[in-house]
């Protein structure tokens, strides 16, 4: 595991395409397990060790992922997803450039459960929910983009979908229409950053996963500026200190 923050109340991993955040139907060792283990080695604790999921990323996807050591931060975190209140910030990188260099989509995601798939439709239909995301394109290479995406509501496999949508497939995800397999099963869909007011110490946290370790992830990530100036969970820049 790549250990991105850590306090007494939360830890947050870099996870890989092929962990899973809590258990599921394949019976694999899920990352909520790997942390107790983890926690109770390095601080030697007795007994059982708290760990709370938060939220979630699919399988194939990489980034950013924060749980609980308390049950108090479980609950305020809890509460601050429900209120809108968490920012988070994905990269993604496709084959297809986008129709405009930047903007917002909106469409109705009907989530099949036999499929495992969700469907975006361009007008509401009988049980579809809304999602909303922006999106700009950051980087380009000879053959791929990287887009940068705010994500405004939290649907099922939403960024997948509604990028396939408008015919830029996430590369590698073969469930959305991806030509091709990456190596490993992973897709190039990535975490980038998660921010937030501490729910126990209430100052704000920007933590940032950096890109796995491939060779066009790594080339697009260089051909960016320096990602060095904090920000509040809202996106605007931290004052500077006196």
């Amino acid at each position: 595991m790549e250990i991105i923050y850590e306090d007494n109340h939360l830890v947050a991993v870099n996870k890989t395409g092929y962990e899973i955040v809590q258990g599921d139907r394949t019976g694999d060792v899920p990352l909520s397990e790997s942390l107790k283990v983890y926690l109770k080695e390095k601080y030697a604790k007795p007994g059982h060790v708290f760990i709370g999921v938060i939220h979630r990323l699919d399988r194939p996807v990489t980034g950013a992922v924060v749980f609980a050591r308390t049950s108090k931060a479980l609950q305020r975190m809890n509460e601050k997803f429900r209120l809108g209140e968490v920012k988070k910030l994905y990269w993604a990188i496709v084959k297809n450039p986008p129709p405009e260099r930047e903007g917002e989509l909106v469409h109705w995601l009907v989530r099949n459960e036999q499929q495992n798939k969700s469907y975006a439709h361009d007008v509401e239909t009988p049980d579809a929910r809304k999602a909303i995301l922006r999106y700009r394109q950051i980087a380009a290479s000879e053959h791929y983009y990287l887009l940068e995406i705010d994500l405004k509501t939290g649907r099922h496999h939403q960024i997948r979908c509604q990028l396939a949508k408008i015919g830029c497939p996430v590369k590698g995800d073969l469930k959305y229409g991806a030509d091709r397999s990456n190596p490993g099963g992973g897709i190039s869909l990535h975490a980038r950053r998660i921010s937030f007011v501490h729910p126990v110490t209430r100052q704000p946290l920007c933590l940032t996963a950096p890109v796995p370790e491939d060779r066009l992830w790594k080339a697009l990530a260089a051909s960016l500026p320096a990602e060095d100036t904090p920000v509040n969970p809202d996106g605007t820049p931290l004052p500077e200190e006196s």
